[in-house]
């Protein structure tokens, strides 16, 4: 594929992905009531006005005692293995004169969808739809029948994915993908490979190809996903319980010198705002990733935010690296 990148250190692991909601009573009520998602944290900023709402998918059965918004959260939230969820509420959007933000799926547009895995798509989607659920594609409609995408209260689209037969999963849904666009794999695979991540299946269509990628706290690191078939690495992806980070590249992008992909940080197109990393030490981590060239939208000493930083990928989205076990964020914090 590509020469490979020197590995970040600090074992980083992918935490997270960030997108902006308009009203956090609607899109609360849409990832919870209806994806199956627990808020896990929140942090509140009343002096920059916004408020940050973590969710995740918990194995089922399994009851969180934390209340969101509490150091005991934060300390959890900032050592979880897994992925979760970032909406990002900017007080005062929810009123009628804010426009809205931007989902995605537009000419040039890097951020794609995010998606759940279910066992029976038909039917998820008849609950959701029932529930008051739009959708951009139903099981049944256009060329790839089974698998739909829905709707969230802010219009990001939301894949529905059926699982593999045998799989052991109880959840009716779990956060399962981000996928995002990507103008060459040469550059963007060894990126996320330095940043401890895992291709699980590459799969070329013709015209474009995907590659599902994986934090290392998802995989099994004595395993060659290399070996497995094409139908064996696509059971095995859809049998996983956590997220993979889903790269795809439209063919002939990567010879187009003056081509570039919205990153979803600028003006007018504000959405999906970017991923991110746990670390255990973030200098660490970003003298490593500013050997990769790729540039920093904020460094670790930048801003008013010391101890975190926001790298660029090849692409231009920003990619968080943060402290394993947290930090002091400022936040108006919840007493215990």
């Amino acid at each position: 594929m590509a020469t490979s990148l020197t590995k970040a250190s600090g074992r980083p692991t992918w935490q997270q992905t960030m997108l902006r909601i308009r009203d956090p009573e609607k899109s609360i009520a849409f990832y919870t009531n209806l994806m199956g998602m627990t808020v896990i944290d929140t942090l509140d900023f009343p002096q920059w006005n916004f408020k940050l709402f973590f969710l995740t998918t918990l194995p089922e059965g399994e009851v969180y005692h934390l209340t969101p918004g509490t150091q005991a959260a934060h300390d959890y939230m900032w050592s979880i293995e897994g992925t979760a969820l970032e909406l990002t509420y900017n007080y005062g959007t929810e009123q009628p004169s804010f426009q809205g933000y931007h989902p995605g799926n537009q000419e040039k547009d890097g951020f794609g969808h995010v998606a759940f895995n279910t066992d029976d798509v038909y039917a998820a989607c008849a609950k959701l739809e029932a529930a008051g659920v739009t959708f951009k594609k139903k099981p049944d409609e256009g060329r790839m029948k089974g698998l739909a995408f829905a709707y969230d209260p802010d219009g990001y689209w939301v894949e529905i994915v059926k699982r593999g037969e045998q799989n052991k999963i109880p959840n009716c849904f779990n956060f399962s993908q981000t996928m995002l666009r990507i103008k060459d794999p040469i550059k963007s695979i060894p990126f996320y490979e330095a940043l401890g991540m895992v291709v699980l299946r590459q799969k070329n269509y013709g015209d474009f190809s995907n590659y599902f990628l994986a934090s290392s706290s998802n995989v099994d690191p004595s395993f060659d996903y290399s070996s497995l078939t094409d139908d064996e690495a696509k059971i095995k992806l859809s049998n996983m319980f956590g997220p993979v980070l889903e790269l795809t590249h439209n063919h002939g992008t990567e010879t187009d010198e003056g081509f570039k992909h919205y990153n979803g940080n600028e003006e007018g197109r504000q959405g999906f705002g970017h991923i991110g990393f746990l670390v255990d030490d973030v200098y660490a981590a970003c003298d490593d990733i500013r050997q990769m060239g790729y540039g920093f939208r904020k460094e670790p000493d930048g801003g008013s935010m010391k101890g975190l930083a926001f790298a660029y990928d090849p692409d231009g989205y920003s990619v968080e690296i943060i402290p394993r076990g947290g930090m002091d964020f400022g936040d108006k914090k919840i007493e215990n």
